[in-house]
């Protein structure tokens, strides 16, 4: 499965938040279960942005967000997070 999260950034803090999104990625990429993710700047629009994650399953996925230091390197992140779905199964 993957997740796709849509952020809306304004640009005065786009490098605190570029160095916030590293910090997750690097929390995410020690659970069990996340198979990789990365982060994209919109070409149309530079203050949206986009992270996407793949994961073993909806079972890691969830464990995943779960783990405190994941919320708390997550929180500067997804305080820009677009309220959407954003979690998509794959065959």
């Amino acid at each position: 499965m993957f997740a796709v999260t849509r952020l809306r950034v304004p640009e005065a803090t786009v490098p605190a938040f570029l160095t916030a999104a590293d910090e997750l990625l690097a929390a995410l990429g020690e659970r069990p279960g996340f198979l990789r993710g990365e982060l994209g700047r919109s070409a149309d629009d530079p203050q949206l942005f986009a992270l996407c994650t793949s994961w073993d399953g909806v079972g890691a996925y969830r464990r995943g967000l779960s783990a405190a230091e994941v919320k708390i390197a997550g929180a500067p992140v997804w305080a820009h997070a677009l309220d959407e779905p954003g979690v998509y199964l794959t065959d």
